[in-house]
């Protein structure tokens, strides 16, 4: 008895403002964004969601009292709740019921099997659970804040006492989930993802060949390699593999690569990747790599085997390895370590490759995926190499952060569309999706080529803090292939759809989301590295050999590349 009385109070205490609002909240997290839902990740969702405007509704009301502003009869009060309460249960049971088509307007542009139900009854509870937890915490910072401000009041005046309990209490909850919940969750997870590094899979045994990276003769060690080092290493096509696709002669492409474990500092790891790279001989390649990989130090099998596919072989690739963890994780807590090593890596080789005679050294490029393309960007500076230009880069799934990807989105030409730019006439900068570039593959280059390919869909390099308060411009029509027409923009929503569709945004199809395809690394490579000697014909049955090989189940599964795109 006692805790139905207990449950009713609780129920009577809540603000009607607070719901009526977060109902309008809950309803606009229905709608779709670019990752298609389970009903677990919509019911956390928008649960989420209700808190957030329920808080919304509350402050509300708390402003409208401490502005002492009029407030309406009891009797006009009760029908303005009751007529408002009714919407916005309608407005709820309207979005419920169109949940599942409009999860469907984002399977079919990416090609997946329509779902029968959204699971709206499933997707309440969760919504309910998540709602109730946040709404404990939120009374629980309350109840700190008035116990802090009443032992202040004594001394203090009362106004300037409340503000003092709600920012001590405020310092309170972020010291306890930084430096305990926070930090425990990253030396659990760091040492987690260390484990995981030094794991030794069965079916990669260490090289015997004296020119892989790991073999006997190598200046790097196999268990030194680290998990995905290893994988990179040890993959990867073949020249005879290569020759039998093309119909020509091939080499062995060269894989440079150095984990954590090599050495304690970035600098020391980065010397050792350039020996290494120069006792296998890939500065004599016609082609040099120097790749910046995602957090763990995954490297997309799709991009690397695609361009060793278009040069023959006679491509030489190298990269080095600068945390544990993956890329969302890293770049929270370790944002440095990632441009301090791509920076470090890059000195070395640009360093070495300037001092080689100009027509007998490979042609120099910069890639990297996400975070990768993110550090990528940040390892060499214009003014340092204007003197002895690189030949280009190519940058996937850049972050929304990614300083000079934002730079040339936000200065793109008038009329071009945000989620695929044309900057000026096309010499330096290009951009590129699932269909390709934005400009005539015969306009001309200059002596630098820069290409960056991204997906409409991908949240991850599409998300916006801004997206809280108006809309992106890149939901402006017209739209990408491979977004919703169904898609609308809602205060602050939108953003935390957003923020949901960035965790989850490699478990899309290949090709869409932050899942790239190599049929779409393709015509990147080619235009970034002047492949002149393909056919058309030729090439399109590399794109269907590549998309064939990308797509068997055991090298594109989520769990066989935990740190996919990411």
């Amino acid at each position: 008895m006692n805790l139905a009385r207990l449950i009713r109070r609780q129920l009577l205490s809540l603000s009607g403002v607070g719901l009526m609002l977060g109902a309008l909240f809950f309803a606009a997290a229905l709608t779709p964004t670019l990752i298609p839902r389970s009903y677990l990740t919509q019911g956390v969702l928008a649960g989420g969601c209700f808190a957030i405007g329920y808080l919304c509704g509350v402050l509300w009301r708390r402003l409208w009292h401490y502005l002492e502003l009029p407030e309406p009869s009891a009797r006009a009060r009760s029908i303005a709740n009751a007529l408002a309460a009714a919407g916005c249960l309608l407005v709820v049971i309207v979005f419920l019921w169109r949940t599942a088509e409009w999860q469907n307007s984002i399977r079919t542009v990416m090609k997946m099997a329509p779902v029968e139900t959204a699971h709206p009854l499933k997707v309440c509870a969760i919504a309910l659970v998540t709602f109730v937890v946040l709404l404990v915490l939120g009374r629980l910072f309350v109840l700190v804040a008035r116990f802090l401000a009443a032992r202040t009041r004594r001394l203090i005046p009362r106004k300037i006492a409340n503000v003092i309990g709600v920012l001590v209490a405020g310092l309170l909850f972020w010291s306890i989930a930084s430096n305990v919940l926070i930090s425990s969750a990253f030396r659990a997870l760091d040492s987690s993802f260390r484990e995981l590094n030094a794991l030794h899979e069965p079916e990669r045994p260490a090289p015997t060949a004296p020119g892989r990276t790991g073999s006997p003769e190598s200046l790097v060690k196999w268990k030194e390699l680290g998990r995905m080092g290893r994988r990179f290493v040890a993959s990867g096509p073949t020249g005879a593999e290569i020759g039998a696709v093309t119909g020509r002669p091939a080499h062995d492409p060269v894989r440079v690569y150095v984990g954590l474990g090599s050495s304690d500092t970035a600098q020391s790891r980065a010397r050792l990747a350039l020996d290494e790279l120069k006792r296998q001989h890939g500065f004599d390649r016609k082609v040099l790599i120097v790749i910046t990989p995602t957090g763990t130090g995954w490297i997309d099998p799709s991009a690397m085997d695609t361009v060793e596919y278009l040069h023959h072989g006679d491509v030489a690739s190298v990269a080095m390895q600068y945390s544990y963890l993956n890329s969302p994780l890293s770049l929270l807590f370790q944002p440095e370590y990632g441009a301090e090593a791509a920076r470090a890596l890059f000195a070395e080789i640009y360093g070495y490759w300037t001092t080689l005679p100009k027509d007998k050294r490979p042609k120099l490029y910069l890639h990297g995926l996400s975070l990768g393309a993110m550090n990528s960007e940040k390892s060499a500076e214009l003014f340092e190499t204007i003197g002895d230009p690189i030949a280009g880069a190519l940058w996937s799934g850049a972050p929304f952060e990614s300083r000079i990807w934002r730079s040339i989105t936000d200065n793109r030409n008038p009329g071009s569309p945000a989620w695929l730019p044309e900057f000026r006439d096309g010499r330096f900068v290009r951009f590129m999706n699932q269909n390709g570039p934005t400009v005539p593959p015969d306009t001309p280059w200059g002596p630098m080529r820069v290409v960056y390919l991204q997906y409409a869909s991908d949240a991850i390099t599409f998300f916006a803090y801004r997206d809280a308060y108006r809309a992106p411009a890149w939901m402006n029509a017209p739209r990408g292939p491979d977004v919703s027409p169904e898609l609308r923009w809602y205060p602050i929503v939108t953003m935390l759809q957003l923020a949901l569709d960035m965790a989850v945004a490699t478990n899309t199809p290949m090709g869409f989301g932050h899942v790239y395809a190599p049929e779409h690394y393709v015509d990147a490579w080619v235009a970034v590295t002047d492949v002149n000697d393909w056919s058309a014909d030729a090439l399109a049955q590399l794109k269907s050999h590549l998309a064939a090989a990308a797509r068997k189940p055991t090298q594109g599964s989520a769990d066989d590349d935990p740190d996919r795109g990411g």
